[in-house]
């Protein structure tokens, strides 16, 4: 006694609704993603009247100076002798690093000398002053 199979059982995935799940889950992706974006000190930035925008802010680290003699890189507080040791870290990841320097124009010159200091031991010559456009 032979036994025959009736049905025969289908191994493809259906591929209808597929466009709608991924479009679904671009629109979830796209809602629920956070950019980071840091924001620093208070400063007043002092005015130019030139400037010219940095290429790229994949390689920048931005450092920010504010009146009351305040530092900090990438949203921590700091003190000026801990600019070297975390410029130290950054410049090893990074060889390419460009040091933004976000500084109130009420700033104490003194503590931004000493940065450029900090900056010069750990070899991170590569400095940018950021700056707002100066308004005819």
């Amino acid at each position: 006694m032979k036994f025959s199979k009736k049905t025969q059982i289908s191994s493809e995935i259906p591929t209808a609704s597929m466009p709608d799940i991924i479009f679904m889950l671009l629109v979830f992706f796209m809602v629920t993603t956070v950019l980071k974006e840091y924001s620093g000190l208070p400063v007043n930035l002092p005015k130019a009247k030139r400037i010219e925008k940095l290429k790229s802010k994949r390689h920048t680290v931005q450092v920010w100076v504010s009146k009351e003699g305040l530092i900090s890189i990438d949203d921590r507080l700091m003190g000026v002798d801990d600019v070297s040791l975390v410029m130290y870290d950054k410049r090893v990841a990074d060889p390419q690093i460009v040091v933004s320097l976000k500084g109130d124009e009420e700033a104490e010159m003194g503590l931004v000398s000493d940065i450029h200091e900090n900056l010069r031991e750990v070899e991170a010559l590569k400095l940018n002053y950021s700056s707002k456009t100066l308004v005819d």
